[in-house]
C-alpha cells in the first residue's frame, strides 16, 4: 500500500468480485479504526450499502446512511454536473451553469427532481429513525467507487458541518483527477485503485447490478441486528 500523508492506494490490480467482495478488501486497509467506541460508517445509497456492510462489520461500527444525489447533465444525465445533500447543500461542477450550454434553469429543474428522490429515500430508509450524530465522532465516508468525486464532495460537505472529530472517505476505486480534488476536504483517504485510464466505476467489478432499496434496507436492519448482539471475538 501506498502511503502519501493522508492519502492511500493499495495495489489491486484484478476487478472485485462484487460489492461485498470490494467491502471487505476495503475494510482490511482499514483496520486501525477498528474497536473505536465513537466509530460510524456512513454509506452512500445505494450503491455505497453493499461495500459500506462489510467494512461495519468488520470494523465493530454502527452502519448508517449519508444521502446524496448526482445531478445529471439534462440532456446526458450519467454524466454529474455536481450534486446534492440533505440540508440543502449542492456541489456543482466547475462551469456549470454553462457547461455544455446547461442553463440556471436547468440546474435548479434537476435540482428539484433529485431533491424530491432524496426526500423519499430519507422516508423509505428511515422511517421515523432519526439520522445519527456526527459531531465528535469518527465518521467513514463509503462509496462503490467514484468517477467525477462530486457526489462525494457533497457528502464531505454535509458531514463538515455537523463536525466531526475525524472524516475519513473509503472507496475500492475512484479517477485520480476526483481523488486530488477530495483530498484535502478530508482527513483520510483509503482507495483500493485509481487506475491510470479510468473509464468507469463499473469496470472494476466482475458483477456490477443495480442495488435495490430493498437490499439497501435488508443490509440496515441486518446491520442494527449485530449491533444489539454481545461482541464475540471469533477464535484463532
Amino acid at each position: 500500500m501506498l502511503e502519501v500523508n493522508n492519502f492511500f492506494i493499495m495495489q489491486q490490480l484484478e476487478p472485485f468480485t462484487d460489492r461485498i467482495d470490494a467491502g471487505r478488501q476495503l475494510a482490511q486497509a482499514l483496520q486501525h479504526y477498528a474497536g473505536r467506541d465513537d466509530l460510524l460508517v456512513l454509506a452512500l445509497p445505494r450503491g455505497g450499502v453493499p461495500v459500506a456492510y462489510p467494512i461495519a462489520q468488520a470494523l465493530r461500527a454502527e452502519l448508517d446512511l449519508m444521502l446524496v444525489r448526482k445531478l445529471g447533465l439534462p440532456n446526458q444525465p450519467e454524466f454529474a454536473m455536481g450534486a446534492i445533500g440533505s440540508g440543502g447543500v449542492r456541489v456543482l461542477q466547475a462551469g456549470v451553469p454553462g457547461l455544455m450550454g446547461v442553463t440556471q434553469d436547468e440546474v435548479d429543474a434537476v435540482t428539484a427532481i433529485e431533491q424530491a428522490e432524496l426526500a423519499r429515500r430519507e422516508r423509505r430508509y428511515r422511517g421515523d429513525r432519526p439520522p445519527c450524530r456526527l459531531a465528535g465522532r469518527c465518521v467513514i465516508l463509503v462509496d462503490d467507487g467514484i468517477a467525477t468525486g462530486s457526489t462525494m464532495l457533497a457528502a464531505v460537505e454535509v458531514a463538515r458541518r455537523q463536525q466531526p472529530a475525524r472524516l475519513v472517505v473509503a472507496v475500492p476505486v475512484a479517477a485520480q483527477d476526483a481523488l486530488d480534488a477530495l483530498r484535502p476536504s478530508v482527513d483520510e483517504l483509503v482507495c483500493l485503485v485509481a487506475p491510470a485510464r479510468f473509464r468507469a466505476v463499473g469496470q472494476w467489478y466482475r458483477s456490477f447490478g443495480q442495488t435495490g432499496d430493498e437490499e439497501v434496507q435488508t443490509l440496515l436492519a441486518q446491520s442494527r441486528d449485530a449491533a444489539s448482539q454481545p461482541y464475540r471475538e471469533e477464535p484463532r
